[in-house]
């Protein structure tokens, strides 16, 4: 099984390159006839909800659509799929940024909490603790 970059995803969900989307449309029909599944990174995740919202000014609603379907495409397979779905679940509900909602499922799956951070607005969360000065 192949992994994939964010260009790729976007591509895929954008279609704002003719050629490259046609080819990301090819690859996944040859993952869907051979059984096969793409791989995503966390750190693609990661830089995907950043690309989609800075560079194609989405909304969250947008973003949460976009990996909705990504996570429904049986041939595209995230790293830690669960924490990624629990951390969109998160980004959802509350006004934090999806990086803080991802690396909180991250610390929460590896029995790391609380995550300690500096952020007021992230430790408003539940399982982040803020650090005074």
């Amino acid at each position: 099984m192949a992994s994939v970059d964010t260009n790729v995803l976007v591509r895929l969900l954008i279609a704002d390159d003719a050629i490259q989307s046609e080819q990301v449309r090819n690859l996944i029909l040859r993952a869907e006839q051979r059984g096969e599944q793409l791989y995503v990174p966390l750190t693609v995740a990661l830089e995907l909800e950043w690309v989609l919202r800075s560079h194609f000014e989405f909304a969250k609603h947008r973003v949460l659509g976009a990996f909705n379907s990504l996570l429904e495409t049986r041939e595209v397979e995230f790293q830690e799929e669960p924490t990624v779905e629990e951390a969109l679940g998160t980004y959802e509900h509350h006004s934090v940024d999806f990086a803080d909602c991802l690396h909180l499922t991250c610390a929460a799956a590896a029995a790391r909490l609380p995550l300690l951070t500096f952020d007021r607005r992230a430790a408003r969360v539940a399982g982040v603790a803020w650090l005074q000065a």
